[in-house]
């Protein structure tokens, strides 16, 4: 297996995680969202202790799939602090 390639239960992960932000309104409020995006944080930082991709590929990403949802921007205010 190639560094760049996922096994398909790790595909699998990240589709799940990306429709979760996909149809979340809300961060703050949809724990399902919160969890999809975690077990991500997960899988990157298994694919970086592994060997198998770079910090950097692992941060791209969680900054892809992050941009599927609503982002912070749907979080208020005194939320966010």
């Amino acid at each position: 297996m190639g560094a760049a390639k996922l096994l398909v239960s790790e595909q699998a992960r990240i589709r799940h995680a990306a429709d979760a932000l996909l149809f979340c309104a809300d961060v703050v409020e949809d724990a399902a969202a919160r969890a999809a995006v975690s077990d991500i944080q997960t899988l990157c930082d298994h694919l970086v202790e592994s060997g198998r991709w770079t910090s950097d590929r692992a941060g791209q990403l969680t900054d892809d799939v992050w941009a599927c949802g609503p982002g912070l921007a749907s979080v208020p205010v005194a939320a966010a602090a």
